[in-house]
């Protein structure tokens, strides 16, 4: 039984650590998908995916202007970056 417990508890912690940030901005507030998009390739970027994160937040998956792959999270109202992996 401690194992399983154990198992479990290493499971969620794991999961939670993947996860990206939480954005709990009412959705009448957010930038227009294609006007943030724009200011994000304004920016350099190359979006390949666009997505609203399950934090609600936007996550590109793409390409920063030196050509390297990122993932970004930004706030959805000011586009603010926050959380990058590479």
């Amino acid at each position: 039984m401690n194992k399983l417990l154990a198992s479990l508890l290493l499971a969620l912690a794991a999961t939670s650590a993947m996860a990206g940030p939480t954005c709990n901005a009412p959705e009448d507030k957010w930038m227009k998908e294609a006007d943030f998009k724009a200011r994000i390739e304004s920016q350099g970027y190359q979006i390949k995916t666009f997505k609203v994160s399950k934090g609600k937040c936007y996550e590109i998956y793409g390409f920063d202007k030196d050509g390297k792959k990122v993932e970004i999270y930004f706030d959805p109202i000011t586009a603010a970056e926050l959380e990058r992996k590479s």
